[in-house]
C-alpha cells in the first residue's frame, strides 16, 4: 500500500509538473492581417478552430489589419511578432529601417489587376494614356504603376491619379467619375457581378510585372530568438492552406463563424480566386510558400527602381525558406 501511494504521488507530481511546463511552453504570438478578415484568411481561422496552433505550442491572437503598410510597420518595430503583408510593401518598409523577414509567401502570383468599362473604348494598357485612375494614395499598385507603364513603353505620367478610398473604387468606376481602377484579384468576382459583360480586366502579370504578393513576415529580432516557434507557426499554416485547398467548405465556415458579417458564398468565391494566386511552379514543385531566389532578386530591383529606399539592403537577408516543410506542396 505504501508503495502504491508513492507511485500515485509520483504520477501526480509528474502530471502537475508536465502540465505546468506545457502551459509555460505555449508562446503567445500576435498575428496582424493585411486587412479585415476575408476568404483569403480562412486557413488561419480553421487552424485556430482545430487547435493546430495550440498543438504546436502557440497561443495565437489574430488581429484585423488596415493595409499592408500598417502590418509591415507594426511587425517591423516588434509591436506584433508576425504579420501578413504584400511583399513589395514589406520590402519598402525594410528599406526604411523596419526589422522584418518574410518566411512564407501566400500569393505566389501578383494579385494586382486593372479594371475598367469596356464601353469606354479602353482595350489594353496603352489605351489608358490620358485617362483617370482611381485608388488610395498609399495603394501599392499605384506606386508600382511606372513599372507597368514602362513594360509597353508608355509614359507613366500620361495618366491622372484620383484619390479615393478602397470601398469607393467600384462605385466611382460605375458612376464614371474615374475611367480605371486597380484591385486585388481575390475580389475579382465582386467586380464581375457588378459590371457583367462590360467589365474590362487584365492581371499585371500579363505584362511581365509579377512580384510576390501577400506573404507572412516576422519581426527579425523575434525570429533570431525564436526560430523553432516560427518554424512551427509556418508549418501549421502550410498544413492549413493545403487542407483548405482540398476541402474548402470547413475552412470558410470557420472564417464566417469567427467574423460577424461575412457571408459564406462570397468568401468561398474569394477563396477560389486565392488558390489561383497561390499556384506557381515552385509552390507545386518545391514547397507551398517557397520564395524563388531569382524572383526575389527581381522583386528587389523593382522596389529599388520605383521606391525611395533610405537603407538599401541585401535581399537575401529579408527572406528565408528554412521554416518550410518541403513535403507540403500546392495541389497541381
Amino acid at each position: 500500500m505504501r508503495y502504491l501511494r508513492i507511485v500515485i504521488a509520483a504520477v501526480f507530481v509528474f502530471s502537475v509538473t508536465f502540465g505546468s511546463n506545457s502551459a509555460r511552453a505555449a508562446e503567445k504570438i500576435d498575428f496582424i492581417l493585411n486587412w479585415i478578415a476575408g476568404g483569403d484568411h480562412a486557413p488561419y481561422y480553421y487552424a485556430l478552430q482545430e487547435g493546430w496552433y495550440a498543438e504546436a505550442g502557440i497561443e495565437l491572437d489574430i488581429q484585423q489589419g488596415k493595409g499592408s503598410g500598417m502590418s509591415a510597420q507594426r511587425t517591423g518595430i516588434g509591436k506584433t511578432q508576425v504579420g501578413l503583408a504584400d511583399l513589395g510593401t514589406a520590402l519598402v518598409a525594410r528599406g526604411k529601417g523596419a526589422d522584418l523577414v518574410a518566411v512564407m509567401n501566400i500569393y505566389a502570383n501578383s494579385p494586382y489587376g486593372m479594371y475598367w468599362l469596356k464601353d469606354s473604348g479602353i482595350k489594353d494598357l496603352k489605351d489608358m494614356a490620358g485617362k483617370k485612375i482611381g485608388n488610395p494614395s498609399w495603394d501599392a499598385a499605384r506606386q508600382m504603376w511606372p513599372a507597368l507603364a514602362k513594360s509597353v513603353g508608355m509614359d507613366p505620367k500620361s495618366v491622372t491619379w484620383v484619390n479615393i478610398q478602397p470601398n469607393a473604387k467600384l462605385p466611382a468606376l460605375i458612376s464614371r467619375d474615374i475611367d480605371i481602377t486597380t484591385s486585388f484579384y481575390n475580389i475579382h468576382h465582386i467586380f464581375q457581378a457588378k459590371l457583367g459583360d462590360n467589365m474590362g480586366f487584365f492581371p499585371w502579370k500579363e505584362y511581365g510585372v509579377n512580384p510576390y504578393g501577400n506573404s507572412i513576415i516576422v519581426n527579425g529580432s523575434y525570429l533570431k530568438k525564436n526560430p523553432d516557434v516560427i518554424k512551427a507557426f509556418v508549418r501549421v499554416n502550410q498544413k492549413a492552406f493545403h487542407t483548405c485547398v482540398l476541402t474548402p467548405d470547413p475552412c470558410i465556415q470557420a472564417l464566417v463563424s469567427a467574423n460577424t458579417g461575412l457571408k459564406f458564398d462570397n468568401e468561398k468565391q474569394n477563396w477560389g480566386l486565392v488558390t489561383e494566386l497561390m499556384t506557381d511552379e515552385y509552390s507545386t514543385g518545391v514547397a507551398l510558400g517557397y520564395f524563388d531566389p531569382g524572383r526575389m532578386d527581381d522583386d528587389y530591383k523593382l522596389i529599388e527602381t520605383y521606391f525611395k529606399l533610405k537603407e538599401p539592403f541585401d535581399i537575401k537577408t529579408v527572406y528565408t525558406n528554412d521554416m518550410l516543410d518541403r513535403n507540403i506542396k500546392m495541389k497541381k
